[in-house]
């Protein structure tokens, strides 16, 4: 998705270029008529080596802030190579163009995360049934109902140790960003990632997680993005990407009763989206139909019910 801009960059060599285009998702800045597939090759190669440098002849501009992301898409993290370079980080969207020391998401160290999962008690059996894949990346899972009964405590699960799966409830009472951060408390490690019953991270994915945790502290983020692509009845919808802010530093609070987000201190350039792989998420018709009037129902004037619409449309690239 594109929306205008007037960017202008500099580089090292001291020429300067201006874009008239950037994308609303991740920020990396366009003219008009680019070919997204020659754009995506460039970068690939770019991204190749130890080390990237901004090619002012490129078909595309990255500021500092917007590489890290960038990069992310193709398993590599970044490292600010000056003082000014990490400025640029905390401080987007700058006129410098991106420079930064590169390296291998699956070969780094990372930060131990939790996993954190939303339910109702109707949908128990089928969370703990699809857990297993997630020990390829977590040994600590919590669950939370939507119930008043008292938490079950620890449940087996294959693949898992002992007591690394539990179990907890808590009635939602209409306040999302609450349930959230009630979940949030439960984690065991300093990062948890959150999903829904109807959501699924791919374990590939969800091993680069600790690398993800540990790029965010290297640059005093604690909250970090993913893609969710929003199937109804199978088929991707047009509110796509759908960033997602669900991999969060335990300290982080939701806020909103509905369509809840992390608030930050320090405000949005303490996140960033990682752009690795994408949340999936299941919807019916159905579903579909009721939420955003089960939404505003719940906080008048915040329940998108604009946002129906978009979901029932097919993907439109």
């Amino acid at each position: 998705m594109l929306g205008s801009s007037a960017r202008r960059l500099a580089y090292p060599d001291g020429r300067t270029r201006a874009f008239a285009l950037a994308c609303a998702a991740c920020g990396v800045l366009l003219e008009p008529g680019t070919d997204p597939v020659r754009a995506r090759a460039h970068l690939a190669a770019a991204l190749a080596g130890p080390a990237f440098l901004s090619d002012p002849d490129a078909p595309y501009g990255l500021d500092p802030y917007t590489l890290r992301s960038a990069a992310t898409g193709f398993g590599r993290g970044v490292r600010p190579l000056t003082d000014d370079d990490r400025h640029d980080l905390r401080h987007p969207h700058g006129g410098r163009a991106a420079r930064a020391a590169l390296y291998d998401l699956d070969a780094a160290e990372g930060r131990p995360v939790s996993l954190g999962l939303l339910c109702r008690p109707a949908d128990l059996d089928a969370v703990l049934a699809a857990v297993a894949p997630h020990a390829a990346w977590t040994d600590d899972v919590a669950i939370l109902l939507d119930a008043p009964a008292a938490p079950p405590g620890a449940v087996p699960a294959p693949g898992f140790a002992p007591g690394a799966v539990r179990v907890g409830a808590r009635p939602l009472a209409g306040d999302f960003a609450a349930q959230r951060n009630a979940l949030q408390d439960r984690a065991r490690h300093s990062w948890m990632l959150q999903l829904d019953a109807d959501e699924a991270l791919d374990p590939g994915a969800g091993r680069l997680l600790a690398a993800l945790a540990a790029l965010a502290e290297a640059g005093d983020v604690v909250s970090i993005g993913l893609p969710r692509r929003n199937r109804v009845d199978g088929i991707l919808s047009d509110v796509y990407p759908d960033v997602q802010y669900r991999l969060n530093h335990r300290a982080v609070r939701y806020a909103g009763r509905v369509h809840e987000r992390p608030r930050l201190d320090g405000g949005w350039p303490r996140s960033f989206i990682a752009l690795h792989g994408a949340i999936e998420h299941g919807l019916s018709r159905g579903h579909v139909l009721a939420r955003s009037r089960r939404y505003e129902a719940l906080d008048p004037g915040r329940g998108r019910t604009e946002e129906e619409a978009a979901l029932l449309r097919p993907y439109r690239d």
